[in-house]
């Protein structure tokens, strides 16, 4: 004779439920949290192609800086083409999920996490922006990097980049380290 389904209490309603890592998280040495993080992004961008069979969908390669993005870790322009040859090197124009999350494990692991590490990574993006010269992010820095990236942004909106990075100073003050690393650090690129 079955019995009546048992009551659950409060505490058992409650209790949070522990995600188990799965096979590609293990192997790429990830928690489950990393992992459902990484699914997550990847779902925003995924499409389903005919040519391939992949439950999760594949990436339009054009995407994985914005995946990377939607994870907090940006790629340099250096590092994005890097990782595109390496996750895409027959030129498909897609990514595997498989093949995502294990770049993405190992982008994971090289976050930097003493204020030492923030330091020299918040230091070596701002070279990426000068290039060495001189003290301050300027307008003209901010322009090279638009075309770089292909991005068209209007000058307006670099305009008030500089002036927002720089508390109102004016463009022509440029963005120093300080504030440069104040504005990564607001955007949640360094802890």
């Amino acid at each position: 004779m079955v019995g009546a389904p048992k009551k659950r209490t409060q505490a058992q309603e409650t209790k949070p439920v522990k995600r188990r890592q799965s096979k590609l998280a293990k192997e790429n040495h990830i928690s489950a949290e990393e992992e459902t993080s990484i699914q997550e992004a990847f779902a925003l961008f995924a499409v389903q192609h005919d040519d391939y069979e992949e439950k999760e969908g594949v990436l339009p390669t054009q995407d994985v800086r914005r995946c990377l993005i939607a994870l907090n870790l940006t790629p340099s322009p250096s590092e994005l083409r890097e990782l595109k040859s390496t996750l895409d090197p027959t030129s498909t124009g897609y990514v595997t999920y498989p093949h995502f999350i294990a770049v993405t494990a190992l982008k994971l692991r090289s976050k930097p996490s003493s204020a030492e590490d923030v330091a020299e990574e918040v230091g070596d993006a701002f070279q990426m922006f000068t290039r060495g010269e001189g003290e301050t992010i300027t307008l003209a820095h901010l322009r090279r990097v638009a075309r770089e990236l292909r991005e068209e942004v209007d000058e307006r909106v670099l305009r008030d980049m500089i002036a927002e990075a720089n508390g109102g100073e004016g463009v022509g003050k440029g963005v120093g380290l300080e504030d440069f690393e104040g504005v990564m650090r607001r955007a949640g690129v360094f802890g």
